[in-house]
């Protein structure tokens, strides 16, 4: 008897299609295929690892690995009958990963091993100097630009490299290979030569050797040489020439766009981010975009989409691009595809980022091979195993690690977030985007915030506008720079449209960026990274809920809104900052200065900018602030005028007013192209001058008095500081910028009428460096310094603050307290964010209140009790004055008082500087109170015997 064959029975959504394959909804395609992603783990744990650990470990570990693998497969082989097939699978399942485990784990040894052995790391262990023949490996680029102190930190040009011959001091040459990062720092002129470095040009290095900042970078040594322009001695390959020219074209092709385009969209198209200032980068990783400008598998995708269309469509009968318009044949389209991804690797360069973007388009070719989704995991888990085994640094690469874990959200959770999203009714191309942006967001977010301990609450939706443009840009950048080497002119006439949707891109990275509430932050590392993995993984568990409640979700989604707008009135109420009728902020800048003077209703006087454009930007938008009639630098230091960019953004400034004294020359020719840029005038400020805006008023006491043959010579940048004495409200403000001692005490000398203050604005964050009589003069209420924390300087000073407390000041400082606001006409002080306190928003701070006296009295009983005959005064009409109102109470013996004792004023005179304690000082004129004596008061400092 002949039996019938059977007929399968297919899917109605798959007997329904027009395709003969089917539907590619992943949805009815049976449960994703995850058997490739545990020996793709396995082998990135084990590179991860041996790339930290000693080669014998390794070797045991792999040797045990490799013994164990070959026992189960043995075992399956031997007893194949015996076995049932779960235990079967099972048994191979873990013997591929021991084998994938061990080969990855060997494989990172031997690379580990590259950069352990040799001549370089020793000779840079002991700092020397060399002469190294090099082969670039990758573009080279400039170093950010930063702050270190009053100036701003030299650019260097850094060039990644392998060194294959080095020269030690004694003359010995040895050939080596060893991956090296040199860094030199050229003349502007020079610069560019540096920078026009191809791949695979060979360099002859003379600098000083030094081993890497972090042990176990990928790097053996860093080679620092000199100036000068560089030293080639081998020509790039003619494929790196063909590329070199390509991209250098495309940079021909956007000069005339506006600067915005002009440097983003290179980076779009082929990843040259050259050209990309320090702010736009800034706001890109403030909205976590900034994979739009790191080549990745989305660029080729798009390239690849233009040729075959979408890939769901593109193994059925109305499949769409360009190859089904000509009519290719799907196997020509493929290799055509091939193609294409070996030119984008060619001109995007050979590197880790170009191969992770390859791997990725090269699953988009399988897709269109097959027209399944379900494929796409397994090949995306393949790519990963391969990419580890041929370069293994990339199991600590988080940009490696990003862009697995986007592509893989991509492929499992994005089709079920848009299925779920069409049921309620989101149109289907508004909920594939929406999908595909939260859940890479989802799976990336808790990277980021270990390595940048934040979190962006404007990513989703500024990568959903953005991404309207990326196509466009992308599309015809890639025309221009196929073009351009050909017909320069038409390539120009192509760049032109395609700057519109790179400013749009640019745009939604500024907005996004300038938003009050578009970062959060969050703890840092391992454990800021888990906790945001749980928090996300709780807001999707909720998320399928409020889906089912639209005015839930609603709501939900307006105080997310709230979140991030901030309405100043709201906000206020909220967090009570910033306070109703501030007259004066210091704004939290770090080691820097930053000072905001009310003027009206969005309007302020701006007195210095700090050291950082987004820290001086946060502050003034934050307040409100969107015109400033002048803006003041009181002198061209950094760490008051590298942040003039961010206070110039998005304001109507009417003028800048700066000192006469134009050093460092640097700055302040960058201060004078930055302003003529915004149209904004810069004058010189005038001792003398008195301005008024509003109710605010003030007056340039310094630099030098009116009459110029009676000015002190200056001596430095810092004596020549813009000096304000301001009136508002009620209140009179002294702003010292950082003069020293000699510069303070000539302002004294100049205005010898100049009348105490309620607020002081302390010279040079605090420094040691004060005149006594200038503080004693001006008996401030309130004495304000502007720092950072745990800077290296030691600001500000203990006996500063000592100084100033004494005299009954209340010193508030922006690296523990925040951001400092003034009211008035009421005197009050306002902590906008006090750290490491327990503080919280709008900590009022009293200013010479009663309870402060009362504490006064209970502290100076306490220390007087223990003090011997020589007691101290309370009296109240001393402490109103702010005056010292004790002599020193000298005792042989040190008060065990002391240790209750927490007012400033009382311990600073009664414990630490009694005799015999380590802090004591040698005579009265070092104390804290020196300037002050009164009669009595002894000219040297008691020995332990007693006066």
């Amino acid at each position: 008897m002949t039996s019938l064959p059977t007929t399968r029975t297919r899917a109605e959504v798959h007997a329904a299609a027009a395709s003969p394959r089917g539907a590619s909804d992943p949805r009815q395609e049976g449960p994703a295929d995850l058997r490739l992603v545990p020996p793709a783990l396995a082998a990135w744990a084990a590179g991860a690892i041996a790339l930290g650990t000693s080669g014998r470990t390794v070797a045991v570990a792999c040797a045990g690995a490799f013994l164990a693998a070959a026992v189960l497969l043995y075992g399956i082989r031997r007893r194949r009958a015996a076995m049932g097939r779960t235990r079967r699978r099972t048994a191979g399942a873990v013997a591929a990963v021991l084998l994938c485990g061990a080969t990855a784990g060997a494989v990172a040894a031997l690379h580990a091993a590259d950069v352990r052995r040799g001549p370089v790391p020793a000779l840079a262990g002991e700092f020397a100097e060399a002469t190294a023949e090099v082969t670039v490996t990758r573009d080279p680029r400039l170093s950010r630009p930063r702050v270190r102190g009053a100036a701003l930190a030299p650019v260097s040009v850094v060039v990644e490299a392998e060194a294959t011959r080095i020269t030690g001091p004694d003359g010995t040459t040895t050939d080596t290979r060893a991956p090296v990062l040199v860094t030199v720092r050229p003349e502007a002129r020079q610069r560019a030569a540096w920078l026009r470095l191809l791949p695979s040009t060979r360099l002859r290095v003379h600098g000083r050797l030094a081993p890497p900042l972090h042990e176990g970078d990928r790097v053996a040594a860093v080679v620092r040489g000199g100036g000068g322009p560089p030293r080639v001695i081998g020509a790039p390959s003619s494929v790196q020439r063909f590329a070199g020219r390509l991209r250098a074209g495309l940079r021909t092709a956007t000069d005339g766009l506006s600067p915005d385009a002009r440097a983003l969209l290179p980076g779009l198209v082929v990843g040259d981010t050259s050209r990309v200032p320090p702010d736009l980068d800034e706001a890109f990783r403030a909205t976590d975009m900034t994979h739009l400008l790191a080549v990745s598998g989305s660029n080729l995708t798009l390239l690849l989409a233009l040729l075959t269309g979408p890939p769901h469509l593109a193994a059925r009968a109305e499949r769409r691009g360009l190859a089904a318009a000509l009519g290719i044949r799907l196997r020509t389209t493929a290799l055509f595809g091939g193609a294409i991804t070996l030119g984008f690797v060619i001109v995007c360069r050979p590197d880790p980022s170009v191969l992770r973007a390859a791997a990725c388009g090269l699953i988009t070719l399988l897709a269109i091979g097959t027209g399944r989704r379900r494929s796409l995991l397994p090949a995306l888990a393949a790519a990963v195993l391969a990419l580890l085994l041929y370069d293994p640094w990339l199991a600590r690469s988080y940009g490696f690690l990003l862009s697995v874990l986007a592509t893989g959200a991509l492929l499992t959770f994005a089709p079920g977030w848009s299925a779920a999203l069409r049921r309620r009714g989101v149109p289907p191309r508004p909920a594939e985007m929406l999908a595909a942006a939260a859940a890479a967001q989802a799976v990336c977010a808790p990277v980021v915030v270990m390595m940048a301990a934040r979190v962006s609450l404007v990513a989703i939706p500024c990568n959903l506008f953005a991404e309207l443009a990326v196509g466009p840009a992308m599309i015809l950048g890639s025309a221009a720079l196929a073009v351009a080497p050909l017909a320069l002119p038409v390539a120009r006439w192509i760049a032109w449209p395609a700057g519109w949707p790179a400013e749009w891109i640019a745009g939604v990275a500024r907005t996004g960026a300038g938003l009050p509430g578009a970062e959060a932050g969050w703890p840092g590392g391992w454990p800021g990274g888990l906790l945001l993995a749980a928090v996300t993984l709780v807001a999707v568990l909720l998320g399928r809920h409020l889906l089912r409640h639209r005015w839930l979700g609603a709501a939900c989604a307006l105080l997310l809104l709230l979140a991030v707008v901030r309405p100043a009135p709201l906000t206020r109420v909220i967090t009570g900052w910033p306070p109703p009728g501030w007259r004066m902020v210091a704004c939290d800048v770090g080691q820097g200065d930053a000072l905001v003077l009310a003027a009206g209703p969005g309007t302020a006087v701006v007195v210095d900018a700090g050291p950082e454009p987004r820290a001086v930007d946060r502050c003034l938008r934050t307040l409100g602030v969107v015109r400033v009639p002048l803006l003041v630098l009181t002198h061209f230091h950094a760490d008051h005028v590298a942040g003039l960019p961010g206070a110039l953004r998005g304001r109507s400034v009417g003028a800048i007013e700066t000192t006469g004294l134009a050093e460092p020359p640097g700055q302040a020719a960058a201060v004078r192209r930055l302003a003529a840029a915004a149209r904004v005038p810069v004058v010189t400020a005038v001792p003398g001058e008195r301005r008024r805006s509003g109710s605010l008023s003030w007056e340039v006491l310094w630099p030098g008095p009116a009459n110029p043959a009676a000015a002190p010579p200056l001596e430095g940048p810092n004596d020549a500081s813009v000096t304000l004495l301001v009136r508002t409200a009620g209140l009179t403000l002294l702003l010292l910028g950082d003069l020293e001692p000699p510069a303070q005490q000539a302002l004294l000398t100049a205005h010898p009428a100049l009348p105490p203050v309620d607020v002081l604005k302390v010279a040079h964050h605090g420094s040691a460096y004060q005149d006594p009589r200038l503080i004693h003069r001006l008996r401030p209420r309130i004495a304000l310094i502007s720092c950072g924390a745990d800077n290296p300087y030691g600001h500000p000073s203990p006996r500063t603050v000592a100084a100033l407390e004494t005299r009954g000041a209340a010193v508030l400082r922006t690296d523990r307290d925040g951001p400092i606001a003034v009211t008035g006409p009421r005197l009050r002080a306002v902590a906008g964010g006090s750290r490491g306190r327990g503080g919280s928003w709008g900590r009022r701070v009293p200013v010479g209140s009663r309870g402060g006296l009362n504490r006064f009295r209970k502290e100076a009983r306490s220390c007087r009790s223990h003090s011997g005959p020589r007691s101290m005064t309370t009296s109240t009409a001393f402490w109103r004055r702010r005056i010292r109102p004790w002599t020193p109470p000298w005792s042989t013996a040190r008060p065990p008082g002391c240790r209750r004792i927490r007012w400033p004023p009382i311990r600073e005179s009664c414990c630490s500087y009694w005799p015999g304690s380590r802090g004591r000082a040698r005579s009265w004129r070092s104390a804290p109170w020196a300037g002050t004596a009164r009669s009595g008061w002894p000219g040297r400092c008691p020995t332990a015997g007693g006066w």
